[in-house]
């Protein structure tokens, strides 16, 4: 009875235990979510309010139109590249350095953004800075559509390739198909031929298997 009363006590302790595991991993999972959708509700936010930003005149527009062509081009590059590397595990070094470019882009983007959050209402301070801010954008832009590029070529060679290789091998097959000789058909002697063999050439008697002469 004790032993039952024991074993009774284990499970239910290991029921509980798997209960609260299973609790705290559907709470960290929810407040994964959360946290991800907060994320995704703040780009959007901040992406209307560049976009915004980005239709107005003066410096302050010039900066936002700068801060979004960057974001997009080296958001197409990685797109395009982790795209393209579960198919073609060459592309992984291209999507490391546009790794790295991400990250050159990022600082840019933040710099930009306290230019203008710092001197919105100094307008020529701005138009100062804005070369030496809009060089680097372009040459980061620059880089991006390079390796796009030549991830885009690479796949259309690639394609062509495959192309190319499945072409000569239909070409094979369909002369494998056509290729075949004609049915062997077995000798049948035309009649004239039949009548002489029932004929003996020697005497003019029936040939065997014939009938009698009369």
């Amino acid at each position: 009875m004790e032993w039952a009363l024991v074993v009774l006590l284990v499970f239910l302790a290991m029921t509980v235990a798997g209960v609260v595991v299973a609790v705290r991993r559907v709470v960290r999972e929810v407040g994964r979510r959360a946290g991800q959708a907060q994320q995704e509700l703040r780009r959007r936010a901040e992406r209307a309010a560049l976009t915004a930003r980005a239709n107005q005149p003066g410096p302050v527009g010039e900066v936002a139109r700068i801060r979004k062509d960057l974001r997009a081009s080296v958001a197409n590059t990685r797109s395009l590249l982790l795209a393209g590397v579960a198919q073609d595990d060459s592309l992984r070094e291209a999507l490391a350095l546009c790794e790295q470019l991400a990250g050159h882009a990022e600082r840019l983007d933040g710099e930009l953004h306290a230019l203008v959050a710092d001197g919105e209402r100094n307008r020529a301070w701005i138009s100062a800075r804005l070369p030496e801010l809009r060089g680097r954008a372009e040459r980061i832009r620059a880089s991006a559509e390079s390796l796009r590029e030549a991830a885009r070529e690479r796949a259309r060679h690639d394609e062509g390739g495959d192309l190319d290789s499945l072409q000569e091998r239909i070409a094979l097959e369909t002369k494998a198909l056509r290729h075949w000789s004609p049915a062997e058909r077995p000798d049948v002697p035309a009649p004239g031929d039949a009548r002489q063999r029932r004929i003996d050439p020697a005497g003019g008697g029936p040939a065997a298997g014939g009938e009698p002469v009369s």
